[in-house]
């Protein structure tokens, strides 16, 4: 994890808190140019030291749509403390702009490697002997984004549901959690899923904005529910789910450049929006922004590991 120079000064600084207790000063790794990498600090551990720490688990920032101000945009992200963002894959042509930009910023973008189901068409073995390469010669923190989408197209529902299964057996082979893209799927992806049910597949639901018993079903597969900016929409009926859910089950993500959350809905949806949501479920849950953004973080990192 990348601690600025704020922080260093927090660290180097002896380690007593308001009620006057004494905490052991983290381990840490001091690089030349001021940036330091924890070891063995926990989620509360670094908020401690560092303050507020939010988590954007599904953006793809690596898009066209930020080309003009991609770094800008990273920057506004951690202003707003965002400090950790997750990248999905989509296909092989995402793939080396996806990497460039975790290249750019190792402490805080961190890749995943997957098909994404509209891109699945006649080719779509050549794409998954893609992924299996890739997987099998980088660190990835998940597979994904990987799912059903019949939205748009069912022509190949059929080859979503083998890429689907293909990629779930090498997320269980490379014991990754998968992120499991559905629209107008629930059911068929919940099928394909469910067959896994008794191996130690785990993952996330991303984008949800299901029902109830939906989630309900989700949770008993071990599964978290990715949770974005429909949520701040006025009449989505997503907040009285959310009510009813514990946000044990919630990981917050923006899904950018879409979906943007209130107050700048149909515009381009960016990662320094993460505090929208989470503001939306901290007053849905009568909790406090910081706890927000602890607890997500805590079950973001616990999915993924990238802490």
């Amino acid at each position: 994890m990348l601690f600025n120079r704020v922080c260093y000064t927090v660290l180097k600084m002896p380690s007593i808190n308001k009620a006057g207790i004494v905490h052991p000063i983290p381990r840490f790794n001091q690089f030349s140019n001021g940036v330091l990498r924890t070891t063995d600090l926990t989620i509360q551990q670094i908020i401690y030291f560092c303050g507020m720490f939010l988590t954007d688990t599904h953006t793809h920032l690596y898009l066209e749509e930020f080309n003009d101000d991609r770094e800008e945009m990273v920057k506004r992200a951690l202003e707003n403390d965002v400090k950790c963002m997750l990248l999905p894959n989509i296909d092989s042509s995402s793939i080396n702009g996806m990497l460039e930009l975790c290249k750019q910023f190792p402490e805080n973008c961190f890749p995943m490697m997957g098909l994404h189901p509209t891109s699945v068409k006649e080719n779509y073995q050549e794409e998954l002997d893609l992924v299996k390469h890739w997987i099998e010669k980088e660190k990835f923190y998940a597979v994904g984004e990987i799912g059903i989408d019949l939205y748009w197209d069912k022509t190949f529902q059929k080859e979503q549901e083998i890429a689907l299964t293909y990629q779930i057996e090498l997320a269980i082979k490379h014991q990754l959690p998968i992120v499991i893209h559905m629209r107008d799927s629930f059911e068929e992806v919940y099928a394909v899923v469910k067959n896994y049910a008794s191996s130690e597949l785990t993952g996330v639901f991303h984008c949800f904005t299901g029902t109830l018993e939906q989630a309900k079903k989700i949770i008993d597969l071990n599964f978290l529910l990715g949770i974005g900016g429909v949520l701040t929409f006025k009449n989505s009926g997503l907040d009285k789910v959310v009510e009813k859910i514990e946000i044990k089950h919630l990981l917050l993500e923006t899904d950018s450049p879409f979906l943007t959350p209130m107050p700048y809905r149909g515009k381009r949806n960016e990662s320094a929006y993460t505090r929208f949501i989470a503001e939306r479920i901290a007053e849905i849950k009568n909790i406090s922004l910081e706890k927000v953004a602890e607890i997500t973080t805590s079950n973001a990192n616990h999915l993924f590991r990238f802490i």
